[in-house]
C-alpha cells in the first residue's frame, strides 16, 4: 500500500500501526536469532512511510529503529478513565506491573490515580510460558489492578491474579492495551478470578471474546483519530503522549 502511494506521487504517506506486531524481537536473547522488530522497522521505511504512528510499543527503544519521524502514543489516558469513572481513586487502589519490564507502565498509571504500586516477580520458563513466582509490594484487602501492554495467552495475567488473591489482594482486575489472546488466552481468562479485563480495540478482537462478560473493550479510535489530524495539519501531538 505504501508503495501504491509513492508512486502515485503522495505528497506525504503516514503509517499507522497501532499494533507492532513484532515488537518483542527487539534484540537477540539467543544466538543466529532475528531482530525482526528491526526488519519490520527498516520494511515499513524503505517502503517510502514518512512518518510512523503506533501504541504502546513493547520496548519504547523500538522508536530508534526508524529513521523518520515516529508518534509512540499511549492507551492509558482511555484506560485510566475507565477507571476512574468505574473503580475509582486513591489508596483503596494498587497497580500491579506483571514483570519487572512494566514497572514504568505500572508507575505512570499509579501516579496518576493517587494509587499504590506492586510488582510480580516473574520467571520465564521458555517462550510464551512463565511462572509468577513472589510479590513485591501489598496488596492486602485492596483492589489491585494488573496493568500490561500485551495479553497473549493469558499464562502471566491468569497467574498474578491467583498470586494476588493468595497475598490478600480483596479483587482483582487486569488491562492491557493489545489483546493478541491466542492459543488458551481464551480458557484461561474465562476461569480466572479477574473481576474484568479491560482491553482496547488497537487489533480485531474475534466475537467470542468481544462479547465475554469478563472482557470489556474501550475505542482508542478518538485519540488515533486526534494524533492524524494533528500530523496532517502539522500541530504539535506532545499532548497525546500523557
Amino acid at each position: 500500500m505504501i508503495d501504491a502511494l509513492k508512486r502515485a506521487s503522495a505528497l506525504s504517506i503516514t503509517a499507522v500501526v497501532p499494533y507492532y506486531g513484532y515488537a518483542r524481537q527487539d534484540r537477540k536473547v539467543l544466538p543466529r536469532t532475528p531482530i525482526t522488530s528491526k526488519l519490520a522497522a527498516d520494511l515499513i521505511t524503505v517502503s517510502g512511510a514518512d512518518r510512523v504512528i503506533s501504541m504502546d510499543l513493547h520496548a519504547g527503544q523500538i522508536q530508534g529503529f526508524f529513521d523518520v519521524p515516529f508518534d509512540h502514543l499511549y492507551a492509558s489516558p482511555v484506560i485510566i478513565h475507565y477507571i476512574r469513572e468505574h473503580l475509582g481513586e486513591g489508596d483503596h487502589l494498587v497497580i500491579v506491573a506483571s514483570d519487572a519490564g512494566g514497572v514504568e507502565r505500572a508507575r505512570a498509571y499509579a501516579k496518576r490515580l493517587n494509587a499504590g504500586l506492586a510488582i510480580v516477580d516473574k520467571r520465564r520458563s521458555s517462550p510464551n510460558q512463565s511462572q509468577a513466582m513472589n510479590l513485591i509490594g501489598d496488596v492486602h484487602q485492596k483492589l489491585a489492578i494488573v496493568v500490561d501492554d500485551i495479553i497473549d495467552t493469558a499464562g502471566t495475567l491468569t497467574e498474578s491474579a491467583q498470586l494476588l488473591l493468595d497475598k490478600g489482594a480483596a479483587r482483582v482486575f487486569a488491562c492491557a492495551t493489545h489483546a493478541v489472546f491466542s492459543g488458551p488466552a481464551y480458557e484461561r481468562l474465562s476461569k480466572s478470578p479477574f473481576e474484568e479485563i479491560i482491553v482496547t480495540n488497537s487489533i480485531p478482537l474475534k466475537d467470542k471474546f468481544r462479547t465475554h462478560n469478563k472482557i470489556r473493550v474501550l475505542s482508542i479510535a478518538p485519540l488515533l483519530g486526534e494524533a492524524i489530524k494533528r500530523v496532517h495539519n502539522r500541530e504539535s501531538v506532545s499532548d497525546l503522549f500523557l
